[in-house]
């Protein structure tokens, strides 16, 4: 028997109670007399106490206990004369009188603490020791809690669960493809899935009617701090629903999950148009926790004798409550070096700073009078105290600078608080977004997403421009700036799904060899139907008021999609390249 109780487990009520626990050592501190080891596992610490007068043998061998060996200890619980309000064992100890040592343990190549000195990659290569740690460790179990109260949830909601294939056919849409050799078919290759997508419709084909999945997806993208190559998501469709059914059920699980690991009773989830989110916000993901929305102000400073605002397709600007007097000349110029950087590419910056006094100054003074800054500020509501920082430019690219300006003033002034948490829905994408490298249109979510009902007499156009006002019947939820998840009504009728494939450049004959197995599926009473997928590590990451999923994922890659704690991707052996057909062999190093 190696234990009787965990190292988390045991409180003042055990006290005289004889005990035995197992698990790793966190520390040893020898103040002479005494030796204290914290004994640790998943469950918590336990302070241990070795006595050098009435155990010397003992305490001595405790002595030589280094950090991360495994033992067994039995002991005696008892109240302990320093407690440690911090932990939840920390009104008691175990007099030890029985050590055994189960395994000796190297010194670790980091310490095993909640700050550790680890950086990523060395973290990643040891992850087995990282995991140890109690941000990672409370981290994986948040991440089982959800994925258990999913399931609840959505077994609550009449939802069944269905696995799908991973060894799938490449698709030329969306991300590049994973590709695996098949060595039964010489030449020809499986993928992996970038979403359950065409399988869960034909779910629903098949009269499954509300289906979901835990499932495993893969994108070969480059990579950052919220995309891993392997990721998971919570899979869902249901049949014979409109956009209405899918959000208020999709509203219900969000809130189930932050109530029940969170503690937290969401406010209202606010529905807002794509355009209006662009316009509002320079983004498809607006954070709603503070506002500062952008303002149009092309119709007041244009025309003045200022070329760079004259030759913009937008002028516009977001107004900073309440610090034109402490933001210095120095601040504003750091702040144009940060909009000049490559990741924002704004080719400036302008300022009006209304003074408290009621003066006003500004980088472009000498073009505008104080009225006409005036009249820029009633758009904003500016009053004394408050700047104006404005961006001008092609209008797209003007927006989405603001909107990164936006983020960064947030952070910068402290106006995004921690543990508040403010979801929305984004509706009515475009269907269609145009490539100007390739010269076509590509579906802004996926091909099988429906356009509203409204707009589908739009899809005969041959003007680009009429096609761009295409609307989809798609939705996403942002909670926080983050996307969490997006879904849409999917096309279920052949002659529209194959008309939407026109619009995307696939000629009758490609679309059949891609999605003829789906088209077939629709000639066989195919329902209305819709779904959504949420990025299950990104959702455990914003829950948690962090940015980086990796430490919501048990083994990541890294930054170049390496794993290396097992060194992989890696060579195969020659004698695999010939079995897969796949010679000749690649040159070796």
């Amino acid at each position: 028997m190696y234990r009787s109780h965990t190292c988390g487990s045991l409180r003042l009520t055990d006290a005289g109670q004889r005990v035995l626990l197992s698990g790793w050592v966190q520390v040893s501190r020898d103040l002479g007399g005494l030796t204290f080891v914290d004994l640790r596992d998943r469950y918590g610490i336990t302070q241990l106490v070795f006595n050098m007068d009435t155990r010397p043998e003992l305490c001595a061998r405790a002595r030589k206990l280094g950090r991360e060996y495994v033992i067994r200890v039995e002991g005696v619980v008892r109240e302990r004369t320093s407690k440690n309000p911090n932990r939840p064992t920390g009104d008691i100890e175990i007099d030890v009188d029985l050590l055994d040592v189960l395994n000796a343990s190297k010194v670790p190549p980091f310490t095993i603490e909640a700050d550790t000195d680890g950086g990523d990659d060395l973290r990643m290569k040891y992850r087995y020791l990282d995991l140890r740690r109690e941000p990672v460790k409370r981290n994986l179990l948040f991440r089982g809690k959800l994925t258990l109260e999913t399931r609840h949830y959505l077994d609550g909601q009449g939802f069944v669960e269905i696995e799908t294939p991973f060894l799938i056919k490449s698709t030329p849409e969306g991300a590049r493809d994973f590709v695996v050799p098949s060595r039964l078919n010489p030449g020809e290759f499986y993928a992996l899935p970038q979403s359950p997508q065409t399988f869960k419709q034909i779910l629903m084909v098949a009269g499954m009617d509300r289906y979901f999945q835990i499932v495993k997806c893969f994108r070969d993208e480059d990579l950052r701090a919220d995309r891993q190559p392997e990721f998971t998501q919570i899979d869902c469709e249901m049949a014979f629903v409109s956009r209405e059914d899918i959000l208020r059920t999709f509203e219900g699980l969000t809130r189930h999950l932050f109530l029940k690991l969170l503690g937290i009773g969401l406010p209202e989830f606010p529905r807002m148009s794509y355009d209006e989110a662009m316009q509002r916000y320079g983004s498809d993901k607006p954070d709603l926790r503070f506002e500062m929305t952008i303002g149009d102000i092309g119709h007041l400073a244009r025309g003045q004798g200022f070329p760079v605002f004259d030759q913009a397709g937008l002028v516009a600007g977001i107004c900073a409550k309440g610090i034109a007097d402490r933001y210095s000349n120095k601040d504003l110029n750091e702040l144009t070096d940060w909009v000049r950087r490559p990741q924002i590419g704004a080719g400036g910056l302008v300022y009006v700073r209304f003074n408290e006094d009621g003066t006003i100054k500004s980088s472009v003074g000498k073009y505008f009078t104080d009225e006409q800054l005036r009249q820029w500020g009633t758009v904003f509501e500016a009053g004394p105290g408050d700047l104006l920082l404005v961006l001008s430019g092609e209008e797209e690219k003007t927006r989405k600078q603001l909107g990164e300006l936006r983020l960064e003033m947030g952070r910068r002034l402290g106006l995004i608080q921690p543990g508040i948490f403010r979801p929305l829905w984004v509706l009515d994408f475009p269907l269609l977004e145009w490539d100007e490298e390739s010269g076509r249109f590509f579906a802004m979510h996926h091909p099988f997403t429906s356009p509203k009902p409204e707009d589908v007499g739009l899809m005969d156009s041959t003007d680009r421009e009429v096609l761009r006002r295409l609307r989809a019947d798609a939705y996403d939820l942002v909670i926080n700036g983050t996307e969490i998840g997006g879904g849409s009504i999917r096309i279920h009728d052949r002659a529209l799904q194959s008309r939407n494939f026109s619009l995307l450049g696939f000629s009758t004959e490609e679309a059949e060899a891609q999605f003829g197995f789906l088209l077939g599926a629709f000639e066989y009473g195919a329902p209305p139907h819709g779904g959504i997928a949420f990025g299950l590590d990104r959702l455990c990451a914003v829950m948690n008021g962090q940015n980086n999923i990796r430490d919501f994922i048990a083994f990541p890659k890294n930054n170049t999609g390496r794993d290396m704690m097992i060194d992989a991707p890696s060579p195969i052996a020659d004698a695999q390249w010939e079995e897969l057909g796949l010679a000749p062999l690649p040159p070796r190093n």
